[in-house]
């Protein structure tokens, strides 16, 4: 993870000059998120109140034409009373910015610190926030679609091809087999909405077994609305190296959420084919940079296969072994 973009602290400066928000104090590059260019800005109005906010220069892999869409969830989200963080418009009312040659955005500064290792009830209150947000996004009329769902695992295979093989013997002939699968049996038929599409625990800021709030929402999409509890499953649930699944923990998620939004029948008994669906994207993802990715890049490199862990398990698991009892 790095800063991608350097921009001198006096254009910083200078760029808050159009808001107002103080004057700079000071502006610190921090490593969140993998996509873009963040930084800490800290400033002081003139009766000497301190405040903070993050400044995003928006790098290759996030198009500036979905800017807008982000931008108006946020504030949908935020004044439905979700915990997100919503972009500030200048004094002339634009949000969107240039600064240093790329797209820029000023952004709420939310408090709270992400976990590693989650407890279960740390599990409970990150799926009751997440079933928060899908019902504060029902009003949202926009759709943005999601180039991450089963077509694109295709098109990330076929990019990734017999390199697969690189990572571990045998791989592609594994992603082919699952593709096959999750063609036959995906449920495209259940209910779809804007979801989140990456609330992995680094998204999530929470203070104690409280949730502060939620970040990173530059996956966000219109799809299956269960396949975004399928996502944080696989992440919140699973040691790091995907080796160990922990149950308590997907038994609060799934509780947390299902108290918050509600859990068809039919999406209960989906549940392990969208948790498929989701380790497949992770592992392809992370295959595609894993391949693509000089070794001496800024970016730290994924392992592919901490998800094909979780693959192979979600491939025998039922739906009592996931939802908890």
């Amino acid at each position: 993870m790095a800063v991608y973009t350097h921009v001198p602290a006096e254009d910083m400066a200078q760029f808050l000059t159009r808001y107002d928000t103080g004057e700079l104090v000071s502006a610190k590059g921090i490593a969140e998120g993998v996509e873009n260019s963040n930084y800490m800005l800290e400033t002081r109005r003139a009766n000497g109140a301190s405040e903070r906010f993050i400044l995003t220069l928006y790098e290759k892999r996030v198009d500036e034409a979905d800017l807008p869409f982000f931008m108006d969830l946020l504030d949908h989200l935020g004044a439905n009373g979700c915990k997100v963080p919503r972009f500030i418009a200048d004094r002339e009312g634009h949000k969107l910015q240039q600064l240093a040659g790329r797209p820029a955005c000023l952004i709420e500064f939310l408090s709270g610190i992400s976990v590693t290792e989650p407890t279960p009830a740390q599990c409970l209150a990150a799926g009751r926030a997440m079933g928060e947000l899908h019902r504060a996004s029902e009003g949202f009329a926009q759709e943005r679609s999601n180039a991450l769902d089963l077509h694109g695992w295709h098109d990330l295979a076929d990019k990734c091809g017999t390199h697969l093989d690189d990572i571990a013997p045998g791989l592609a002939a594994r992603v082919a087999q699952e593709l096959a699968f999750l063609d036959a049996r995906w449920p495209s038929a259940l209910e779809r909405g804007v979801i989140h599409a990456d609330l992995f625990p680094d998204n999530v800021l929470m203070s104690g077994d409280a949730v502060t709030g939620l970040i990173d929402f530059y996956f966000s999409c219109t799809d299956i609305r269960a396949y975004d509890l399928a996502i944080m499953h696989g992440a919140w649930c699973f040691a790091a190296d995907g080796g160990a699944y922990h149950a308590a923990r997907g038994a609060a998620l799934v509780r947390g959420y299902a108290e918050a939004h509600g859990l068809t029948d039919a999406e209960r008994a989906a549940f392990p084919v969208l948790c498929r669906g989701a380790a497949l994207r992770f592992l392809l993802t992370r295959a595609y940079d894993w391949i693509n990715t000089p070794p001496d890049a800024l970016v730290t490199r994924k392992d592919p296969l901490a998800y094909l862990k979780r693959l192979d398990f979600y491939a025998q698991a039922n739906p009592a072994d996931l939802l908890g009892a």
